[in-house]
């Protein structure tokens, strides 16, 4: 790659590490993703000419110190642990560094190295002890000055202490951050354990009930009751109502009137009823056996939901705050507070850390003097969000308690399938049952719609869909252009007041075609929406489409797969072609998430000398400690420069230093059950899409004609996620911002992840840090009035 430009040059002299000392260590529980946020940690500091030191056994480590413990930390020590769950540095809880003496002789430890910058990977307990150790700096040195153990040279050199935090805490407990290190992965192992129980329920028909980890904090147990469509969940921040009891049974019991042959009830571990007595997954099943009658069994995740290989989603996370606390290392000054870098919708933020802290511990004060609203309030919007969205999708009203509008929306899912379209159909037609509109589903995208595909859908028709993957409603690529009058006349016959189109490119072009069929058509004079469905993520007007976190997943895995059959073997270079068209999303952010050496994408332009750059580059790598190298290819990269050409150039540039594979990844990219993201993220979107549908449908209601009638732009809408805010904007807006050629956006978000790629491959390259986290601070909404995300890429 090309060396450091102008812009490199002002980044290395602003943010220079030479001659500083970086420590990164983990402590309290571990989580999946820490060992990334380590190792973003060690190449960036020494990407930028610092030294980086890994403290071994958290706090434990530092107080003891020693060779051992305190550890220079070399670009290769770090290789290969990007997959790796669990933190390899080890952590531990130090009860001795609570105390005025282990402190002190942790900072004799720190003082010896000259390490004056500490990057702390924990939860609240970890960041809150070093933030007090901060704050004590000063007064221990004077005290190892007055016992002779170091000089008023070394007071002056080290006169200050920083320190960045990072969240690692699989709970997702810590206000000021979406999500947090491990969640993520640990919704995938409660999600995969869900899946796998639903089919051998299903054929016993049993009732399961889940106990998930979350003592105090029940976000692992709400949004896998979210992603998997649970009939019951129970969490500490909001308990049931007395009688709750009877409420549940009576509602297990009309499940399975209706015909479902399986019941699913999870229960976060500190699960409480409204007087604080705990509520157990035991309790949970004498329950239902003493009233029902019903088979039923317990299921304990405990451990599992730690283990594992961390998710996609928090390898790029991870990574990202990796960097990023390091760069907020190097601008801190002696009066910066200490600071912990977060996620807000999708953009990097640092926050106070002791602000974070005291929000945190808010909640469980609210809990404990069971102020339960608040609780929940404190939580986040997001959180709030998600407990909203599971009572609007799971508690079906009885109809005489619903609203009647004698309104009729059209569902239908357009383009390539894409995992997390099931679960966004699900979402709909709940919501549009549940407030009083008659749902109709349309099989074959505008295909199906021309022919008269239709049928009315009910709530039970979408039971169990959140976990399949595809389309089950089908879906095809057709545009409605040619068919506009034939569609038009379905619209009438059924009376569709609405639409809402879920999928890709096509989606985007099929509501621009409709929305110019208005002026001959007074049928789709109606409020229609999108939402983006594609594993591309080449929508615009979006950061994130749903099915793009599971295709990153499986390119992933399959990446881990690949590389690990290299081990034991010769040095060898893996060249993996990734579907995309021609948006490089998934090469890009897929090579982060799996450490590539190199990414091709048709948005960066490559020639010759870079492929030749990148050959020498491997060369060097290889004649050392490393002996495997990664290099994707988007599909669309370059019609010369073909997987064959590069695999065939790499093997005979790299002969007699290592060997080349191939691989096609394919269709396997869109296939599979979807993550919990992409579940998650289908689920919230399409209930704030019905939401918006019925606004729209009651304020352009014309009352003496009896009809809907919207012919304004606002009318015709994608809802995509900008940022920190899912936002709705007119689909003629967004003509603008598009390439029609390409089928891609004009200005993509994850192109500033790839200079990330090549600094955690050793590439000198171009940083752009304007963008960047700044300091802000906590507020109890800190995200804007639209904002609804659980956290994006």
């Amino acid at each position: 790659m090309a060396q450091p430009d102008n812009q490199s040059k002002r980044f290395f002299e602003s943010l220079s590490g030479a001659g500083k000392s970086i420590a990164v260590l983990t402590s309290g529980g571990d989580a999946q993703g820490m060992n990334a946020a380590v190792r973003a940690v060690v190449r960036m500091g020494i990407y930028v000419g610092a030294k980086v030191y890994f403290i071994r056994e958290g706090y434990q480590g530092m107080v003891d110190g020693g060779e051992d413990n305190i550890k220079e930390a070399s670009w290769e020590s770090v290789s290969s642990m990007l997959q790796m769950g669990g933190t390899v540095i080890g952590s531990a809880r130090c009860k001795e560094f609570r105390s005025h003496e282990g402190r002190l002789k942790a900072a004799h430890n720190l003082v010896q190295r000259g390490i004056t910058n500490l990057c702390v990977i924990g939860g609240d307990g970890s960041l809150t002890g070093a933030n007090l150790f901060r704050e004590e700096w000063s007064g221990l040195l004077e005290e190892l000055v007055q016992q002779g153990l170091i000089d008023e040279d070394a007071v002056q050199k080290y006169s200050a202490l920083h320190i960045v935090g990072m969240v690692g805490s699989i709970d997702n407990d810590f206000c000021g951050t979406d999500m947090t290190i491990g969640t993520d992965s640990a919704l995938h192992r409660i999600i995969e354990v869900v899946d796998a129980i639903m089919t051998t329920a299903q054929s016993h028909q049993r009732t399961f009930v889940l106990e998930v980890m979350g003592r105090h904090c029940g976000y692992l147990a709400l949004v896998s009751a979210l992603a998997c469509g649970a009939d019951w969940v129970l969490i500490p921040e909001m308990p049931p109502e007395d009688g709750w009891e009877e409420k549940m049974c009576q509602k297990l019991s009309a499940t399975r009137s209706r015909g479902s042959r399986l019941n699913i009830i999870i229960v976060a571990e500190g699960a409480i009823d409204r007087h604080g007595k705990a509520i157990t997954g035991s309790v949970v099943k004498d329950l239902v056996v003493r009233c029902l009658g019903f088979d039923t069994r317990v299921t304990i995740l405990g451990h599992v939901q730690r283990g594992g290989t961390p998710s996609a989603f928090d390898r790029i996370l991870a990574s990202r705050m990796g960097v990023e606390a390091v760069i907020a290392l190097l601008e801190t000054t002696a009066n910066t507070p200490a600071c912990v870098v977060s996620l807000c919708g999708n953009q990097a933020v640092r926050l106070p850390l002791m602000e974070c802290v005291q929000m945190t511990q808010e909640v469980q004060k609210a809990m404990d003097e069971k102020k339960f609203e608040e609780a929940v309030k404190l939580r986040g919007r997001s959180f709030e969000n998600n407990l909203k969205t599971y009572k609007l999708l799971a508690h079906r009203k009885l109809e005489s308690e619903l609203p009647h509008s004698n309104f009729n929306i059209a569902v239908l899912n357009v383009g390539a399938p894409a995992a997390g379209m099931n679960a966004a159909v699900r979402s709909a037609v709940r919501v549009g049952i549940s407030e009083g509109h008659k749902m109709f589903a349309v099989n074959d995208g505008f295909e199906g719609f021309y022919k008269g595909q239709i049928k009315e859908i009910k709530w039970a028709d979408v039971g169990g869909w959140t976990g399949q993957g595809g389309s089950l409603l089908g879906t095809k690529r057709t545009l409605p252009a040619k068919y506009v009058e034939k569609i038009a006349e379905q619209m009438r016959a059924h009376n569709i007041n609405a639409l809402l189109v879920i999928g890709g490119f096509e989606a985007l072009e099929c509501l621009l075609q409709l929305y110019e069929a208005r002026s001959n058509y007074e049928e789709f004079c109606i409020p229609m929406c999108m939402l983006p469905a594609t594993i591309s993520n080449n929508v615009p007007g979006t950061d994130l489409s749903i099915g793009a976190d599971t295709a990153l997943n499986s390119i992933v895995e399959t990446c881990d797969r690949i590389k690990q059959s290299a081990s034991g073997t010769k040095r060898r270079v893996f060249i993996i072609e990734t579907m995309g068209g021609y948006c490089g999303y998934l090469a890009s952010v897929g090579g982060l998430a799996a450490g590539a050496d190199a990414a091709y994408i048709y948005e960066e332009p490559f020639d010759i000398r870079d492929l030749q750059s990148n050959v020498e580059h491997l060369t060097e790598k290889m004649k050392g400690a490393i002996q495997r190298g990664l290099v994707l290819r988007n599909e669309n990269s370059n019609e010369n420069y073909t997987t064959d050409f590069i695999y065939q150039l790499y093997s005979e540039e790299g002969r007699g230093v290592f060997d080349c594979r191939k691989n096609v990844l394919g269709h396997m990219q869109q296939g599979g059950a979807p993550s919990p993201f992409d579940r998650n993220f289908g689920t919230k979107i399409s209930a704030k899409a019905m939401l918006w549908l019925t606004k729209k449908m009651n304020e352009t209601f014309r009352q003496d004609e009896g009809r809907v009638f919207a012919n304004t732009e606002d009318t015709c809408c994608l809802l995509g996620m900008r940022r920190r805010a899912l936002v709705f904007q007119p689909v003629v807006q967004l003509k603008d911002e598009t390439d029609f050629v390409h089928r891609i956006p004009k200005e993509q978000w994850w192109l500033k992840l790839r200079p990330l790629m090549k600094i955690l491959a050793k590439y000198k390259t171009s940083y752009d840090v304007s963008d960047s986290g700044q300091l802000e601070h906590v507020v109890r909404n800190i995200r804007p009035k639209e904002s609804d995300t659980s956290g994006a890429m």
